[in-house]
C-alpha cells in the first residue's frame, strides 16, 4: 500500500503542467539577475513619489500597464510597492487581462497548474478556478504577453507565498465584466480567500501625447466616478484604445461588491515617449481600488 501511495504521488506530479514563459526575453530581460536589476533600478527612481500611505488601506486590487517594463515599468512599481507593503496577507492574485491573440473562449482560465518565469515557478489557484465555473484554455493564455508580465513583478515584490488566477477576455463588455466580478467575488468568499484583483491594461495607443492623455481623461473620469457602464460607453462611442478596458469593468465591479463606497486614486501615468521620443506614444496609467 505504501509503495503504491508513493506512485500515486510521482504519477500525480508527472501531471502537473507549467506554462513556459512567451515574452521573457522581450517584454522583461530572460534571466533572473537582468530582470531583478531592471525592477530595482526603476523602483529607485519611483519610490520618493510612491503613496505608500495607502498601503494602510483595505485594498481591493488595481490598473496595471502590461507593456515592456523599460516603458511602463515606472507605472506598475507603484501598485506592487504598494501591495508589499500592505498589511493584508493575499493568497491569490486574480490577473485579468484582454486576450489579444483572439485564442480560446471568450473569458478563459489556463489549464496549467503552474506558470514559470526567471524568478521561479507560481501556481495556479485551481480550487478558486474551479469555483469560477469559466472553461480552460492553454491557448489563450500560451502567447498572450498582458497576463505574464504581472508574474515577475508580483514574484519580486510579494514576500510571501501566493497563487495567481490569470483570467483573458476577447469580447470586452458590461455584461462579461460583471458575470466575472460576480463570480470572483462568490468563489472568493466561498473559499475564503483573501484575493487581490489586478485589471491589466495600457490605455491610449499611438496617439500624440497630448491627444492621448485627452482621450484617456474621458474613461479617467468614469474610472473615478465608478461608473461601469461609462467606460464602455466612452471608449466604444469615441474608439479610446484602452486594450483592457473590459478588465478595468470586471474590477470595478468586484470593488463595488467588497464595499458601498470604492475609494480610486490614480498612482502614476505616462508614456513611452518618455522613454524614447516618438510622434506616437502609448499611455500608461496604475490605479489603486480600496476601502478605509
Amino acid at each position: 500500500m505504501a509503495a503504491n501511495a508513493i506512485f500515486c504521488k510521482f504519477d500525480q506530479k508527472l501531471k502537473m503542467k507549467t506554462r513556459i514563459p512567451a515574452v521573457a526575453g522581450k517584454f522583461y530581460p530572460g534571466t533572473k539577475s537582468e530582470l531583478i536589476a531592471q525592477i530595482e533600478q526603476i523602483l529607485q527612481k519611483e519610490k520618493p513619489a510612491i503613496q505608500t500611505q495607502l498601503a494602510k488601506k483595505n485594498i481591493f486590487g488595481g490598473i496595471v500597464p502590461h507593456a515592456g517594463y523599460m516603458y511602463s515599468g515606472y507605472q506598475a512599481v507603484h501598485f506592487f510597492e504598494i501591495i508589499r507593503q500592505s498589511e493584508t496577507p493575499f493568497e491569490t492574485f486574480v490577473i485579468i487581462n484582454p486576450n489579444h491573440s483572439g485564442f480560446g473562449a471568450e473569458i478563459a482560465l489556463d489549464d496549467n497548474d503552474y506558470w514559470e518565469t526567471p524568478l521561479g515557478k507560481a501556481e495556479v489557484d485551481s480550487d478558486l478556478g474551479y469555483q469560477l465555473g469559466f472553461p480552460r484554455s492553454a491557448d489563450a493564455h500560451k502567447y498572450e504577453h498582458s497576463g505574464e508580465v504581472m508574474l515577475p513583478l508580483l514574484q519580486y515584490f510579494i514576500p510571501t507565498p501566493f497563487a495567481i488566477l490569470p483570467i483573458t477576455l476577447t469580447n470586452q463588455n458590461v455584461t462579461n465584466s460583471r458575470i466575472i466580478a460576480n463570480r470572483i467575488k462568490e468563489a472568493a468568499d466561498t473559499l475564503k480567500r483573501r484575493i487581490c484583483v489586478i485589471a491589466s491594461s495600457d490605455f491610449t495607443h499611438f496617439e500624440t501625447a497630448g491627444k492621448g492623455r485627452m482621450l484617456d481623461e474621458f474613461v479617467v473620469k468614469e474610472i473615478l466616478g465608478l461608473n461601469t457602464a461609462g467606460v464602455e460607453q466612452e471608449v466604444k462611442t469615441k474608439n479610446i484604445s484602452v486594450c483592457g478596458f473590459g478588465p478595468i469593468m470586471a474590477l470595478m465591479e468586484y470593488a463595488k461588491q467588497c464595499t458601498k463606497e470604492p475609494q480610486v486614486t490614480l498612482l502614476k501615468r505616462g508614456h513611452s515617449g518618455e522613454v524614447i521620443p516618438s510622434h506616437e506614444v502609448v499611455d500608461y496609467i496604475s490605479m489603486l481600488f480600496y476601502s478605509g
